[in-house]
């Protein structure tokens, strides 16, 4: 099997900004012009810098003399059909902001890609700490269990917003979420294919036939883990819950699910927590973080691992899409190689957990 890339120290290499480099450089007169027009209260002049994470859609820190603004664009050049959807990153934050749920406050959409060469949206600058490593070595054993309760009960809380009642009731599809993100994501590796998987094949046959019963619809993130949130500066608590590209309407569960695999992703520095001692750091056990999100929504205790085997799959569409990117030179980020590594692993791992799910040798 192929082995996972060395560690990263992801706190100190994705946490922050660096000068903009040349090839991602904006148009700074065409983009005063959009911010005179569209967003209230603008003063310029801008200055402004790249955030170093984010492979997928490229991240700007606008800074004018009386605030500090947001900025997520399209990658330039050529895109897969359905990617990148800033669009959707706006509309998802759009109505969720007037619920109290925590998101940034957004500012305008631009879908002329005259204005920068891509389309893009500006929202408010979540101020205070963005956590990368899993294991919050920094933190107390306390302070570990309340960051990892108030990520467990934020996510239920998104789940039990009505998107009927918030005006989202058609931002998506409410039913067959799993079997349209099968379907999505078979199509999307296709699309980004290098090579010929085997068991990746075999996942494509298996997955959509052994789809459990969706038990209820909501705003799903798509991408909830650990470093898409801001937390207070002082407080455990969230607030700003970022990276919305693939959000829709459907199955709370395949959403919470994604966010549990961190329990099954080895402990390297990122969000995973395989291998560490969960108990001695004062870490939620798998089990108790289900128990706390089945207390808090009432939903039925999930089929975990074919969940498991659903999200990896999907996990591994997406890094081959990053891989294809690498190859053809359009890759945002200088960690996308390194992620495009593990399209391998993935599919193996998805694999595995389909197995323990039922799916025959």
């Amino acid at each position: 099997m192929a082995q996972d890339p060395a560690p990263i120290d992801f706190d100190k290499e994705m946490v922050g900004t660096v000068e903009v480099p040349e090839k991602d450089r904006l148009d700074l007169d065409r983009l005063t012009e959009w911010f005179e027009a569209n967003v209230e209260g603008f003063a310029g002049p801008i200055s402004y810098t790249k955030f170093k994470g984010g492979q997928s859609n490229p991240t700007y820190r606008i800074d004018t003399p009386d605030a500090s603004y947001v900025l997520r664009r399209q990658p330039f050049g050529k895109l897969l059909p359905s990617a990148h959807a800033v669009d959707r990153e706006y509309a998802a934050m759009t109505g969720l902001y007037p619920t109290g749920f925590p998101v940034p406050r957004t500012f305008g959409l631009c879908e002329d890609t005259e204005v920068i060469g891509a389309k893009f949206f500006v929202m408010s600058m979540a101020n205070g700490r963005s956590l990368w490593n899993g294991a919050l070595p920094q933190y107390s054993k306390d302070e570990r269990r309340e960051i990892y309760h108030a990520l467990i009960d934020t996510m239920a809380d998104l789940h039990l917003k009505d998107p009927q009642a918030i005006g989202m009731g058609d931002y998506g599809k409410p039913t067959d979420y799993c079997a349209r993100q099968i379907s999505r994501w078979t199509k999307q590796y296709k699309l980004s294919e290098t090579e010929h998987q085997p068991n990746m094949e075999r996942l494509i046959e298996w997955l959509p036939e052994t789809i459990p019963p969706q038990h209820n619809s909501s705003v799903v993130h798509g991408d909830y883990r650990l470093d898409n949130v801001i937390f207070h500066k002082t407080e455990n608590r969230i607030i700003a819950v970022l990276d919305w590209e693939l959000s829709t309407l459907g199955d709370p569960i395949a959403d919470f699910s994604y966010l549990m695999l961190n329990w099954h992703n080895p402990a390297d520095g990122r969000a995973g927590l395989l291998g560490l001692d969960l108990e001695e750091l004062g870490i939620p056990s798998q089990q108790e973080a289900v128990e706390r999100y089945v207390a808090r929504t009432g939903y039925p205790v999930p089929p975990m691992d074919w969940y498991f085997a659903y999200n990896l799959f999907r996990l591994a569409g997406i890094m081959q899409g990053i891989k294809k990117r690498v190859i053809d030179g359009t890759a945002s980020s200088a960690h996308a190689r390194q992620m495009s590594e593990r399209v391998t692993p993935l599919i193996e791992r998805a694999y595995e957990f389909a197995l323990s799910a039922g799916m025959p040798e």
